[in-house]
């Protein structure tokens, strides 16, 4: 689980920038420019914790003076009170990056906490797995994805590039699901599988007929999920997306799909509670 470390510091450079870059008129004014100061973080609710290089980052573009010792690691699951990190050093720095630093652990470690509440409902030796999707905040996408790897999620396709998957609009436009995967396996390397989308049954045997590597499920009731793993009979992976919910999860998992994709991973989970302290140093 580790960050790609370009993106990491472009992000975290745009977020200082955008709160930070014309300076911090209330810490100019009140605090002495030579003071130095130490905070702690702690949850303040229970959650998955994520973006301890986050933070570490945003205080280290601030100030490199700014020391932050980690307390626990991202993945960790931790009760109120749980004491997360501090951070000492210059008190301009520290109050200049608390804000950002907060809003990147707040969002990432609400992402890592509602990921683990959908991979902890897979029922216990499921083989269906939980993955985000496209959805994510334009550009946070890598810390976003990130943060589903911490709370036991995995990663769909990165980005356009990275695979094909036919979705309503391809097949539209390409006149059927046929034609649009005879044409995408014309074109694709040996090495991309192709996968797609399919909103009916008449679509689903389609797709089989025309050799579809994966197939997406999408927006199926729950008693169709049976017939159709039964219809595949394993001639292809099978993918569930729409409408998930995590009272849903273990009913998706035991009629036998292979994944389980859920856009709200990214687009929908809330900030938890996080509250960085000033304390004595």
């Amino acid at each position: 689980m580790t960050l790609p470390r370009p993106a990491l510091t472009k992000i975290v450079a745009l977020a200082l920038e955008e709160d930070l870059g014309r300076g911090d008129l209330t810490t100019e004014a009140c605090v002495a420019a030579h003071a130095s100061g130490r905070a702690v973080l702690r949850a303040r609710e229970e959650l998955v914790f994520c973006g301890m290089e986050v933070a570490r980052e945003v205080f280290a573009q601030v100030d490199a003076r700014v020391q932050l010792h980690a307390h626990i690691a991202d993945g960790a699951r931790v009760s109120p009170g749980t004491l997360v990190l501090d951070v000492q050093g210059p008190a301009h720095a520290l109050l200049g990056g608390e804000r950002v630093a907060l809003n990147f652990v707040q969002r990432l470690s609400g992402v890592a906490t509602l990921t683990r509440a959908y991979v902890d409902a897979l029922p216990k030796g499921s083989k269906a797995r939980i993955t985000d999707t496209r959805k994510t905040t334009p550009g946070l996408r890598a810390l976003e994805r990130y943060a589903v790897r911490c709370g036991g999620g995995h990663n769909h396709r990165e980005d356009l590039s990275t695979a094909i998957l036919i979705k309503d609009n391809h097949v539209a436009a390409a006149g059927g699901v046929a034609p649009a995967i005879a044409r995408a396996r014309e074109s694709a390397p040996h090495t991309c599988r192709i996968e797609c989308e399919v909103d009916s049954f008449e679509q689903l045997e389609e797709a089989l007929r025309a050799g579809a590597d994966i197939i997406m499920l999408d927006n199926f009731a729950d008693t169709d999920l049976v017939r159709a793993v039964a219809l595949v009979a394993g001639k292809a992976l099978l993918e569930v997306s729409g409408g998930v919910t995590l009272a849903r999860v273990p009913l998706i998992a035991a009629a036998g799909i292979d994944v389980i994709s859920v856009g709200g991973l990214t687009h929908s989970a809330r900030a938890v509670d996080l509250g960085l302290d000033w304390t004595k140093q």
